[in-house]
């Protein structure tokens, strides 16, 4: 990507009526538009971004097991008539609307009603089961309290697994396998999560489980030990901040967190109501066990900024970032601008995802503060200085130090 031909532009100022750092940082580098309170758009380095983190989720869900689908945002009354949902609980956060004969729809904020009918079709035997079923996709809450960026929105992007099983055994076991891909998940994106016991779901009467980031603005608070042998959720902790943990006899601390992630079992409570069953082995007519995993895509996006930024900018982590090299040219001179032009180049036929700043006119310092506000991993400089040493500045974003780099070790460095 050129960056004369990029759509958007960094703005000095952050608006007025956003509080969070992430809001503020990623609409100053020209990630995200905000339309009105807790809807954004994401713009092309935003998009970027979001499409990097969808995919490492992706990844790690396919992993396991889960199958792909995309179901509806267009979700019909009665289904979640069936499971008393409509008008309780996340049905009343539900967006509503009627067609032109009066039938009613609801905006998904979650899909349990969709996918167990869909599955009370296809399952029909013990050997249909287990099955893993997940998507990524944009859901829809009356958040009442939409502020905070990214990290409390009324449009947002996430993505839902569902898992159908036979028994409780081979569903907790499962879970166990969820826990851990969802750490791979949050450890590429750099994110340091505390699992931490939530409120159960009420559907059972076990505790569901948010993966929980440190955050000096987070919306959540939690109880945790500091050696991470428990966390809980301050709204049903048992423990109080500054007693013992019974583990280690460390102190236990209170923090703000955001919460990125949540798993918790579903039991029989959808299967039950959308008539979803199974024949067992003994040819026994049974209820699919159910359980549900969400972790938060945009949410992840605001969650990185919020951990990973400086009074300069975003530093965003070298998997998520919208390209890994941001390629500058100081001089516009000739020689500098065709070794740039060709340096552009052979890094693409590298596959090395880079902008290049190819705006004329520019002073280097106005070029170097709008680099660090973007975030991107890499900076590499060219000038007549560096050229008169056949080198090229090299500077990581999230370090202070300079290398000069020869062009040949360059590629090695940045794959490495």
């Amino acid at each position: 990507m050129r960056q004369s031909e990029l759509f958007t532009k960094t703005i000095k100022e952050a608006p007025k009526d956003e509080k969070s750092i992430n809001a503020q940082l990623l609409f100053r580098a020209g990630f995200v538009h905000k339309e009105m309170a807790g809807v954004y758009t994401f713009l092309p380095l935003g998009n970027r971004v979001l499409k990097n983190i969808e995919n490492i989720i992706r990844e790690e869900m396919n992993k396991i097991g889960g199958q792909e689908i995309l179901m509806p945002v267009l979700q019909p009354k009665y289904l979640w008539e069936k499971t008393d949902r409509w008008s309780k609980g996340v049905g009343k956060v539900m967006y509503k609307t009627k067609d032109d004969s009066g039938k009613e729809f609801g905006l998904g904020p979650t899909h349990e009603e969709i996918l167990t009918n869909i599955a009370s079709k296809y399952i029909k035997s013990y050997s249909d089961l287990p099955a893993y079923i997940y998507q990524i996709q944009t859901k829809f809450r009356k958040e009442p309290r939409a502020r905070s960026g990214l990290l409390r929105g009324r449009e947002f992007g996430m993505k839902d697994l569902y898992s159908f099983h036979s028994s409780e055994e081979d569903f907790k076991n499962y879970y166990e396998i969820v826990k851990k891909a969802y750490f791979k998940i949050f450890k590429r994106c750099e994110l340091s999560v505390i699992i931490t016991e939530a409120s159960g779901a009420g559907f059972t009467k076990e505790y569901t489980h948010e993966f929980q980031v440190l955050a000096k603005d987070g919306e959540d608070s939690i109880i945790y030990c500091p050696r991470f042998h428990f966390a809980q959720n301050k709204e049903i902790a048992k423990f109080k901040n500054d007693s013992l943990c019974p583990a280690c006899k460390k102190t236990i601390q209170e923090g703000r967190s955001i919460e990125v992630g949540n798993i918790f079992p579903l039991g029989t409570k959808y299967s039950k109501d959308l008539n979803a069953y199974f024949i067992d082995k003994d040819g026994k007519r049974k209820l699919i066990i159910m359980g549900c995993y969400g972790i938060g895509s945009s949410r992840i996006m605001g969650a990185i900024v919020e951990v990973h930024h400086d009074d300069k900018g975003i530093i965003w982590p070298e998997e998520i970032a919208p390209f890994k090299v941001h390629l500058i040219p100081v001089e516009d001179n000739q020689k500098v601008i065709k070794t740039t032009e060709n340096l552009y180049q052979d890094l693409q036929k590298q596959k090395i995802e880079v902008l290049y700043d190819d705006r004329k006119k520019r002073g280097a310092g106005e070029k170097f503060v709008e680099s660090d506000l973007i975030g991107i991993p890499f900076r590499l400089v060219i000038s007549q200085k560096t050229l008169s040493q056949k080198k090229i500045e090299v500077k990581k974003r999230k370090e202070k130090k300079i290398e000069l780099l020869r062009v040949s070790s360059l590629y090695k460095f940045l794959k490495s």
